[in-house]
């Protein structure tokens, strides 16, 4: 696997790796193709380079934020990870369990739900 060595992106994987694991980030590329090769890319540079970097919120904060999004959107596999990245970032099961729960009154209990399903996986060590 060939990634670019421009500084914006290298930034970017040392933080996507930081955050998410050695495991995530190689699964990430792995699963690469043609096709999906400029998104994988793009996120790293502007989403982990960019923006995870910006300083103004501690990495801790910045997983619970996308936690919650995630959550309220409902995409549970980029939940998943980032529930991971979460604890990785120093973030705990109680602080989880209060933002999915502060998740269900604003975004609704059957999208709570799902989502607490999802940290369970990975909080409960299922989905590791």
């Amino acid at each position: 696997m060939n990634l670019p060595d421009d500084p914006e992106f290298q930034r970017g994987l040392a933080m996507r790796t930081q955050v998410m694991g050695d495991d995530f980030v190689a699964k990430a590329f792995g699963g690469m193709t043609p096709f999906t090769e400029p998104m994988q890319h793009h996120i790293t540079r502007r989403a982990w380079g960019d923006v995870w970097q910006r300083g103004v919120l501690d990495l801790k904060t910045r997983s619970l934020i996308t936690v919650a999004m995630l959550a309220a959107l409902g995409k549970q596999h980029e939940l998943k990870g980032h529930v991971r990245g979460a604890l990785n970032n120093g973030a705990t099961a109680q602080e989880l369990q209060e933002v999915l729960l502060h998740a269900a009154a604003y975004c609704g209990i059957p999208t709570a739900v799902e989502a607490f399903r999802t940290a369970a996986s990975v909080v409960d060590g299922e989905g590791t």
